[in-house]
């Protein structure tokens, strides 16, 4: 009885053994693992910091035709960008950044999404404001050109006055 016991016992140490030797190479691959998803985050990061103007350009071209009913040409769309230094307009060190189409005495503020929020027509009115005053006239016009925009986010806009431009209005 004491042998098949000894046995057992051996039998329970080599799987006991082998689960250690599992757990240790499991550990191992999830450090390897969590260190390549970090890897893998900064990556996308600096990715999303360049295509940023790239994907705004794409989201433009691909509503072209609508911009064109509006009389604008998207290849005339320029990127208007003010650090305010001084806190003059708005926070000291904040950046404002708008897309612009300025035509003869036309000047439209353009914000480009892939899905607008509620919060992002709330922020691109406010930033509008500031703009005019950066530049020093009002805008015609306010657009936002977006892929997708949240229904509640759609209604804001149309009584805000905020011209949309859009793929689909999300439920």
């Amino acid at each position: 009885m004491l042998e098949e016991h000894r046995k057992v016992l051996e039998e329970h140490t080599k799987i006991l053994q082998q689960h250690s030797k599992m757990l240790e190479e499991h550990s191992r691959q999830l450090q390897e693992q969590g260190k390549s998803l970090a890897e893998l985050k900064v990556v996308i990061g600096s990715m999303g910091r360049r295509w940023g103007s790239d994907l705004e350009r794409t989201v433009l071209e691909i509503y072209r035709q609508a911009l064109e009913t509006k009389g604008i040409k998207p290849e005339n769309i320029a990127k208007f960008t003010y650090e305010d230094v001084e806190g003059k307009y708005y926070r000291r060190g904040a950046k404002i950044e708008v897309d612009i189409y300025m035509h003869n005495d036309t000047t439209i503020l353009i914000e480009v999404k892939s899905r607008a929020e509620l919060e992002d027509v709330e922020w691109f009115l406010d930033k509008a404001g500031i703009v005019e005053k950066i530049i020093g006239r009002k805008a015609d016009k306010l657009i936002i050109v977006a892929v997708n925009i949240d229904k509640d986010a759609y209604e804001r806009a149309q009584a805000l006055g905020i011209d949309v431009v859009a793929g689909a209005v999300i439920e």
